[in-house]
């Protein structure tokens, strides 16, 4: 059998966890999936495990006990494959297997990549030239086939839109553009030179018919002096007029004010009479009333003779009256004097009957103060029994409770000591463990380094490659380049002819509206001064 630490369970466990993308795609190949074939027992590999217990062979299989820190389970390892779909791949399968699932460096993909596209690039080459190919045979044959007159017809109309198209696309153009500009300026200029001689004809004509005007002024000012003089002399008139009926008006307000400073003076004099009759009326009023209050002053007196009169009768009265209640205070002092030593009597009487019951109640307490004092002695001695009792238990109870725990404390020192040999024992193993990983890690690094070493010879060389792609790339560009500065310069010089050929139908064109020549020359020099 094998023994296998819980450290080494652990970490196993982990490993199984942990999961590590190698590539973002993943492809499995086929021959992983081919005719199962029969694995031989003796290739089988062994476990690495140590073995506690092993039981003998059987026909069935191998039997494992595995003890870890919680579990012991006992596995059994069969001699032959139960699924009876096992493969088994040769050496240089699996190599190549291995080989094509190496996942790529980026300066390895960036090479696929290049190498891809150059090959995109030839290809796309390729095909423009046989399409070029095909395009001029297509041509040469139309041109040397007899076409009908439809096609004759779409061919005008197609070549007529290329001209449009053309003339369009040329009018674009900064230098046509110039032109036209120097084209209308000189229109806008022959037409302002025009509106200049039509706006002095419009001032001299102005003139002339100020100066008419004027003429017509002069004489309506002379008509109109006359017509003033005329009004003048009538306002003169009126106003003679107007002042003989404010003298007349003025006489008349003086009569009418005569007439009433008359009336005024007769309305003057009734008041006068009236404001006597008055007078004398209120001295009748008064006379009058100086008699009632005489008469009133002597009906007051008598009244006042009969309220004095009246007064006395109530003094006497009160006199009577104040003698009665004097009687009466007397008597009811009387009266309280005597309730009050009837109260004392029996006041007196009452603490009496109280000190008797006192005395009686003392002698009742004293004797139940003995029979308490009894019973409290009884329950003190029942605690005291309790109490003493209960110390007794306790005592057992604790006694009982040391010893239980001296036998666990050896009980723990036991088990302790067994624990730790046990922990030595793992320690142990767990150090060699460690220390064949650790000669297994020194040779795996080694193996490392010279991979590394044979990657990096690898990557110089693509590097060289790499540059004597772009070496060649550049000089087919500069070829490029060369090629397309001959392009640019042909096209310059047709561009030129066409925008001569543009400015000379203009200039024509602008000479057939009727323009002036010397608009028309400064035009034309001024369009070879732009376009050079």
């Amino acid at each position: 059998m094998r023994l296998a630490s819980s450290s080494t369970n652990s970490r196993s466990s982990s490993h199984t966890r942990r999961y590590r993308t190698r590539a973002p795609t993943s492809e499995v190949d086929e021959t992983l999936f081919g005719s199962p074939k029969p694995m031989p027992s003796d290739r089988r590999e062994k476990p690495t495990s140590k073995v506690k217990d092993k039981s003998p062979k059987n026909p069935e299989g191998e039997t494992v006990q595995i003890i870890t820190k919680d579990l012991i389970r006992n596995l059994r390892i069969p001699w032959t494959d139960p699924s009876g779909e096992s493969i088994i791949l040769p050496s240089a399968e699996f190599e190549r297997i291995t080989s094509a699932s190496r996942v790529l460096t980026k300066e390895e993909r960036e090479a696929l990549k290049d190498a891809y596209q150059r090959k995109k690039q030839e290809e796309i080459k390729a095909a423009e030239e046989k399409k070029r190919q095909i395009c001029v045979a297509d041509m040469s044959r139309k041109e040397n086939q007899i076409l009908t007159e439809l096609e004759l017809e779409a061919r005008d109309r197609t070549q007529r839109l290329l001209e449009r198209a053309n003339t369009l696309r040329m009018e674009q153009e900064d230098e046509v553009k110039k032109l036209n500009q120097l084209i209308l300026s000189a229109q806008c200029q022959a037409t302002r030179d025009a509106q200049i001689q039509e706006k002095k004809q419009i001032q001299v004509e102005l003139l002339e018919e100020e100066k008419r005007l004027d003429a017509m002024m002069e004489v309506e000012r002379r008509k109109a002096l006359e017509t003033v003089e005329q009004i003048d002399e009538l306002r003169k008139q009126q106003r003679i007029s107007g002042m003989q009926q404010i003298y007349d008006q003025i006489q008349q307000r003086l009569e009418e004010k005569q007439l009433q400073e008359e009336m005024k003076e007769q309305e003057r004099q009734q008041i006068r009479e009236n404001q006597e009759r008055m007078n004398l009326e209120d001295l009748k009023a008064l006379e009058k009333k100086r008699t009632e209050q005489q008469q009133l002053q002597e009906e007051v007196m008598r009244i006042n003779a009969e309220t004095m009169l009246a007064k006395l009768q109530r003094r006497e009265e009160e006199k009577l009256v104040d003698m009665r209640d004097m009687e009466y205070i007397q008597k009811k002092m009387e009266r309280d004097a005597e309730y009050e030593a009837e109260q004392r009597r029996i006041k007196k009487e009452k603490e009496l009957e109280i000190a008797r019951l006192r005395a009686r109640q003392e002698k009742a307490k004293d004797y139940k103060a003995e029979q308490d004092e009894l019973r409290a002695r009884r329950n003190q001695e029942i605690n005291d029994r309790k109490w003493r009792m209960k110390e007794k238990e306790l005592a057992e109870k604790k006694a009982q409770e040391e010893a239980m725990l001296r036998a666990a404390r050896l009980e723990q020192v036991h088990h302790k000591e067994h624990l730790l040999s046990i922990e030595a024992g793992r320690e142990k193993a767990e150090f060699e463990r460690v220390l064949k990983v650790q000669q297994e890690a020194v040779v795996r690094q080694k193996e490392e380094e010279e991979k590394q070493h044979h990657k990096a010879l690898r990557y110089s060389d693509a590097i060289r490659q790499q540059m004597k792609e772009r070496e060649f790339s550049a000089i087919a560009k500069r070829r490029d380049i060369f090629k397309e500065a001959d392009q640019l310069i042909e096209e310059a010089r047709q561009r030129r002819m066409r925008l001569d050929e543009i400015k000379e139908k203009k200039l024509k064109e602008l000479k057939a509206t009727g323009l002036s020549e010397k608009y028309c020359s400064e035009v034309e020099r001024k369009a070879r001064s732009c376009i050079v």
